[in-house]
Formats: C-alpha cells, sequence, structure tokens
C-alpha cells in the first residue's frame, strides 16, 4: 500500500506564490511518474503538470510558463512551485504517482483571492 501526503496549500491573493509537496510512503518498488492535478467547482479533473522518473516535465497549457514541477526522488516527494496565481487557479489540488498502480492524494485546496 502507498500513501500519499499532500501539504502546501492554503489562501493567497492573485500574483502570489505557493509551493505544493506531496510525499509518498509505503510499499514504493518504483515510481514512474509524479503528476499534478486539480478539479475546480463544477469543472472536470485536469492535468496540470507531470514529471516522468528521469525528470522531465510537461505542463498543461493553462499553467506553463508559471507553474514549475520537480521531484527528489531520494525522498519520493513531488513539488509544484506555482507562481504569478490567478484566481482561475483555485482548485483543489491532487498529487497522483504511478508505481505499480496509480496512487492518488487526498488533495489540497488552493485559493486565489483577487
Amino acid at each position: 500500500q502507498v500513501q500519499l501526503v499532500e501539504s502546501g496549500g492554503g489562501l493567497v491573493q492573485a500574483g502570489d506564490s505557493l509551493r505544493l509537496s506531496c510525499a509518498a510512503s509505503g510499499s514504493i518498488f518504483s515510481i514512474n511518474r509524479m503528476d499534478w492535478y486539480r478539479q475546480a467547482p463544477g469543472k472536470q479533473r485536469e492535468l496540470v503538470a507531470a514529471i516522468t522518473s528521469g525528470g522531465s516535465p510537461v505542463y498543461g497549457n493553462s499553467v506553463k510558463g508559471r507553474f514549475t514541477i520537480s521531484r527528489d526522488n531520494a525522498k519520493n516527494t513531488v513539488y509544484l512551485q506555482m507562481s504569478s496565481l490567478k484566481p482561475e487557479d483555485t482548485a483543489v489540488y491532487y498529487c497522483r504517482v504511478v508505481a505499480d498502480i496509480p496512487y492518488w492524494g487526498q488533495g489540497t485546496q488552493v485559493t486565489v483571492s483577487s
């Protein structure tokens, strides 16, 4: 079993920065992708950013140039540095770790006020 613990969410103002963390623990043999998704009220969950085991990042169009995903393989932790936040970034952010199967975190709320 794998447990994911997310942290770093909160209430910020437009233009501020925030860093999310997601630490994986448990029976982890090999982590491939580590992703961040988000879901705003009334909308579908969308991919924000993903990073492979080799460190190659992929970003959703709406966050390119503002968000940076990184990972620490020794700590089984993925980070999402969010800058120039906008009200439309308000959502519950979920991390997903793909090992033998995908695992999801519990989500952390990010609220950006205008």
